[in-house]
C-alpha cells in the first residue's frame, strides 16, 4: 500500500448512533427496584449495588470480538452530537465505576477489586465503548484538547487510547503485500528514562526494552509493535493523539491524563540509551493551529494560584471579591475592557432567607435531624430520606442527581466529618470570575474539578413568590429555581447498562415558586454563563432548614472540567429574558 492509497484509506465520515439501552433479563427477581414514592419500600442502597451487582454477572458475554483494523478520519461539524456522545458514555463509566467501588467497600473489606477496570469491562460487553468498529486517526469528535481523565480504562471508553498500559497504541493497516502497524496514540508519562519532553517538540523513546514499572532499559529495543508504528507513522506522514499523563494528588486513581492534540513523526533513528542498551527515538512534531495544551493551562493554573496572591499580574482587578468570606479566595480577571461590575455588589456567601423558611410545622419537627453520635449509617433518618442511600461517596462526589438531597445539618447530632455534610461546607476549589469576549462575564477555576464534585451555591436574598412582581417592577435581578431544566436527571444515570435502573422518584419535593434576588447582593456562581450544552448542574438541597419550597441551589459538575475551562449551566431560558 502506497501513500496514496492510506490517505484513502483513513479520510471518510463516519458518524456513529448514540448506543442504545442494553436490556437486561427482565426477572424482577434480579433487580428489585429502587424506592420510589408509589410504594412504601425502603430498600437500602447496599441492597440495591448488590442487586446491580448481581444482574451485571449474569449478562451473557457476547464473543470476544477484537477492534476494527479499518482507518478513518471524521470530519463533521455536529459538535453537539458528539460532544453528546462523549458525555453520556463518561457518566455512565463514571457513574458505575462510584458504585462499584461502594459496593466493593461494602462486601470485600480486604482485597478489592479494582472499581475502574471493571466498570470499564462490564461497559465493554455491553457494547457501550465508542468507535469499536472504526479505528479513527487524529482527533477523536466530542474530545477537546485539554480533557482530561483520572483513569487509562476511561480514555479507552471513548477511544482517546486503547490499551491499558502499553504507550504506543496503533492499528494495523493491510497493504497489498502485507500488514504493518500505524501508530494512533501514545501517552508519555515518565515511563523511559530517556524521553525528553519538550512541549511542542518530543524526543519520545521507544517501547520495550524494560521491566515493568522500571524507566531503565535493560535491554535493547526492536523495531517491531508500537515502534515500528511510529516508523511508519512517519513514512506516510500519518498524525497521532499525544496524552500526558502527571501524578496528581487530586486524581483518585493518583495521575491525571490530559489530552494535549495531534502530533506528527517528524523524524527517528537508533541511538544508545542512558542505561547502554540501544533504543529507538521519535522525533514529534505539534501540528500548528490547536488550542493550547491542555498540559500547559495545568500548569499555568498552578502557577497562578501563587502569583494571584503575591504579584497581582496584570489583568486581575481583585484578589478576592469575597474579602475572605468564603474557604477559598475567588479572583476577579478582566484584560478586555474597563469593566468592573463584580465590584459593585455586595458579596453574599450564603442565601438570605425570610424568618417564614424557618417556621416549622409540627410534622418537620419530628423528623428534624438525625440522632447519629458518629458518621451516619445506612439506619440514619437523613440517609433514610434520600431514599435509603447515601448522596455522596467517601470522597464527597454526588453519586446520582436527585429531586432534593438532604444533607444533614444545624438539627442533626452527627460530627462536622459525617460523609452526608458536603455543599454547605462551601467551596472546594480556587474560583475566578472572568471577563469573555464570547459571554461577557464567566466564572473558570484555577483547579481540575471533578465529575460530580460540588462548586458553589447561588445567593443572594430568597424572595417569595407575593415578592417577586414589585422586585421586577423595580429593574431588580432575579434567578428562578422553576426555571432550572433537570440536568440532575442526567447524573448517575446508568440506565444504558441496568435496564430497570430507577434514578429517582422516592421524593414528594413539587417546584418552587421562590426566586433569588441579586440586584445587590450575590455571589460568584451569579456569574455562570449559560449553555443548552452544561458542564455543571444545578442541585436542589436542604441543610439547615427543612422547608421543601426553599431548597439551597447547589452547583455540581457534570463532567470532569480542566483548569481555565469556563463553566456554563443551562438557566432554562432565552439569555435576552434571563435578567429582569
Amino acid at each position: 500500500m502506497d501513500s496514496s492509497e492510506l490517505d484513502l484509506a483513513v479520510n471518510g465520515d463516519h458518524k456513529p448512533q448514540l448506543p442504545s439501552k442494553t436490556q437486561l433479563p427482565s426477572k424482577r427477581s434480579l433487580l428489585p427496584h429502587c424506592p420510589n414514592e408509589d410504594d412504601g419500600d425502603e430498600v437500602l442502597f447496599s441492597e440495591y449495588l448488590s442487586s446491580i451487582s448481581s444482574s451485571l454477572d449474569l449478562i451473557p458475554a457476547p464473543s470476544k470480538r477484537s477492534r476494527s483494523d479499518e482507518m478513518v478520519r471524521v470530519s463533521s461539524s455536529d459538535d453537539v452530537f458528539y460532544r453528546s456522545l462523549v458525555r453520556r458514555t463518561r457518566i455512565t463509566y463514571d457513574s458505575l465505576r462510584s458504585l462499584v467501588a461502594a459496593e466493593e467497600r461494602r462486601l470485600t473489606p480486604g482485597h478489592r477489586r479494582r472499581a475502574d477496570l471493571v466498570a470499564g469491562a462490564k461497559m465493554k460487553r455491553l457494547g457501550l465503548w465508542l468507535h469499536r468498529d472504526k479505528r479513527i486517526i487524529g482527533s477523536i469528535p466530542g474530545v477537546s484538547v485539554g480533557d482530561v481523565f483520572f483513569y487509562r480504562v476511561e480514555m479507552m471508553t471513548v477511544a482517546v487510547h486503547g490499551h491499558i498500559q502499553a504507550g504506543i497504541d496503533y492499528v494495523c493497516s493491510r497493504g497489498a503485500n502485507a500488514c504493518f502497524p500505524i501508530a494512533t496514540s501514545v501517552v508519555l508519562s515518565g515511563g523511559y528514562e530517556d524521553d525528553d519532553d519538550q512541549g511542542d517538540v518530543i524526543i519520545y523513546s521507544g517501547s520495550g526494552g524494560r521491566k515493568k514499572n522500571n524507566v531503565s532499559t535493560t535491554a535493547p529495543q526492536s523495531l517491531s509493535r508500537g515502534n515500528l508504528a511510529l516508523e511508519k507513522s512517519k513514512e506516510f506522514g500519518i498524525e497521532l493523539r499525544v496524552i500526558r499523563g502527571f501524578t496528581f494528588d487530586r486524581s483518585p486513581s493518583g495521575r491525571v491524563y490530559v489530552y494535549d492534540g495531534l502530533y506528527k513523526v517528524i523524524d527517528s533513528w537508533p541511538d544508545a540509551g542512558k542505561s547502554g542498551f540501544g533504543v529507538y527515538k521519535f522525533k514529534l512534531l505539534r501540528i500548528e493551529g490547536q488550542e493550547p495544551m491542555g498540559s500547559v493551562v495545568l500548569q499555568l493554573a498552578m502557577d497562578l494560584k501563587t502569583k494571584i496572591l503575591k504579584s497581582s499580574p496584570s489583568g486581575y482587578l481583585s484578589q478576592d471579591i469575597s474579602n475572605g468570606q468564603e474557604r477559598y479566595p475567588i479572583s476577579l480577571f478582566n484584560d478586555i475592557d474597563n469593566d468592573k461590575e463584580p465590584l459593585l455588589f455586595e458579596y453574599a456567601p450564603k442565601p438570605e432567607y425570610p424568618s417564614v423558611v424557618f417556621q416549622e410545622t409540627m410534622e418537620m419537627k419530628r423528623r428534624n435531624g438525625c440522632r447519629c453520635v458518629e458518621n451516619c449509617c445506612a439506619s440514619c433518618a437523613c440517609i433514610k430520606r434520600n431514599g435509603g442511600e447515601f448522596a455522596y461517596d467517601g470522597n464527597g462526589l454526588l453519586l446520582r442527581g436527585k429531586p432534593l438531597v438532604y444533607e444533614c445539618g444545624t438539627s442533626c447530632r452527627c460530627p462536622p466529618s459525617c460523609p452526608n455534610r458536603v455543599s454547605q461546607k462551601g467551596l472546594r476549589h480556587q474560583l475566578e470570575v472572568f471577563r469573555s469576549k464570547e459571554t461577557g462575564w464567566g466564572v473558570r477555576s484555577l483547579d481540575v474539578i471533578r465529575a460530580g464534585e460540588f462548586i458553589c451555591e447561588f445567593t443572594g436574598k430568597v424572595r417569595t413568590e407575593d415578592q417577586l412582581e414589585a422586585i421586577m417592577r423595580n429593574g431588580g435581578s432575579l434567578v428562578y429555581p422553576s426555571l432550572f431544566p433537570g440536568r440532575w436527571r442526567e447524573w448517575g444515570d446508568i440506565s444504558d447498562v441496568v435496564g430497570d435502573y430507577k434514578p429517582h422518584g422516592f421524593s414528594s419535593y413539587m417546584k418552587s415558586s421562590f426566586a433569588v434576588d441579586v440586584t445587590r447582593k450575590r455571589n460568584v456562581a451569579c456569574y455562570l454563563s449559560h449553555s443548552t450544552r452544561p458542564n455543571v448542574f444545578v442541585q436542589m438541597v436542604l441543610h439547615d432548614h427543612y422547608n421543601e419550597m426553599f431548597p439551597h441551589l447547589m452547583v455540581f459538575a457534570m463532567e470532569n472540567i480542566p483548569p481555565l475551562r469556563e463553566l456554563s449551566i443551562d438557566y432554562g431560558v432565552e439569555m435576552d429574558n434571563f435578567v429582569d
